[in-house]
């Protein structure tokens, strides 16, 4: 099964640094934060990534491209002609296919514009400024019993997000609504998983997949949902990114579920 990453935005809400890099390309810890969700996949098994890029998308193919100069110890002899060895040669079982889904493209859009790469097959999804330990197998899972085209994982973390309204009966999302301050609904947390029949939602570079295409889902049942009560952090703002360095720096980061 293959994982898209939607890693094409702007990222003005932390524009301290994507002015510099893409907002998955910011760094926690000693690696961006897209190298952690795309170890996070890695544990469940998921070695198949599509990174749909946009905004600065070159510093993501760069990245892949030195990829062994960013994870290895490495000498340069200077009086050898600049001769190179990597030491500790740093391997991961990945193959990532870098996407280049438009500058302005709308993130119903990008997800449209790989619709060639994942080949008729079902498809993980999720945004390149989020972690979580939700529980891939779980989820995968729940979305194999349940016979809709995507499920949404959903978290309750209180904030500025717009929430989900569920059908505890089977699953389903029933609607979508702005968040009030007294509110403690489940909220879309991304970690997709779709049916190829998801290409029929979307229509073109300006669409925006929270809106029209999953409230379509939502109006014909192929909307459902897998409640996560773990951990979940976007890094949407400066001081998004001080919690999860301090986590990570702390040792304590919950989403590093893999092994070293």
């Amino acid at each position: 099964m293959k994982a898209v990453i939607l890693a094409g935005g702007f990222g003005t809400r932390i524009s301290e640094e994507s002015h510099l890099c893409p907002k998955p390309m910011i760094e926690i810890g000693d690696a961006p934060i897209l190298w952690h969700i795309l170890k996070y996949y890695a544990h469940y098994g998921v070695n198949d990534f599509i990174v749909c890029c946009g905004y600065k998308g070159r510093v993501i193919k760069e990245y892949f491209a030195d990829y062994y100069l960013h994870r290895s110890d490495v000498t340069f002899d200077l009086s050898n002609g600049g001769e190179m060895t990597i030491h500790a040669n740093v391997a991961e079982p990945w193959r990532v296919t870098v996407v280049d889904t438009g500058l302005n493209t709308q993130t119903g859009g990008r997800i449209r514009r790989i619709h060639k790469f994942v080949e008729g097959e079902r498809f993980l999804m999720t945004y390149g400024d989020g972690v979580s330990d939700i529980d891939l197998d779980k989820l995968i899972a729940a979305h194999g019993h349940s016979g809709k085209t995507v499920t949404l994982s959903a978290i309750q973390p209180g904030g500025r997000f717009g929430v989900l309204d569920i059908n505890d009966r089977d699953g389903s999302v029933t609607g979508f609504r702005e968040k009030s301050d007294d509110d403690n609904s489940w909220l879309n947390a991304g970690f997709m998983v779709m049916e190829p029949e998801v290409f029929g939602y979307l229509d073109g570079d300006d669409t925006i997949f929270e809106r029209a295409p999953l409230e379509r889902l939502c109006a014909d049942g192929k909307l459902g949902v897998y409640k996560h009560e773990g951990f979940w952090q976007c890094m949407d703002t400066q001081r998004d990114k001080g919690k999860l360095e301090a986590l990570w720096s702390g040792g304590n980061a919950p989403w590093k579920v893999w092994a070293e």
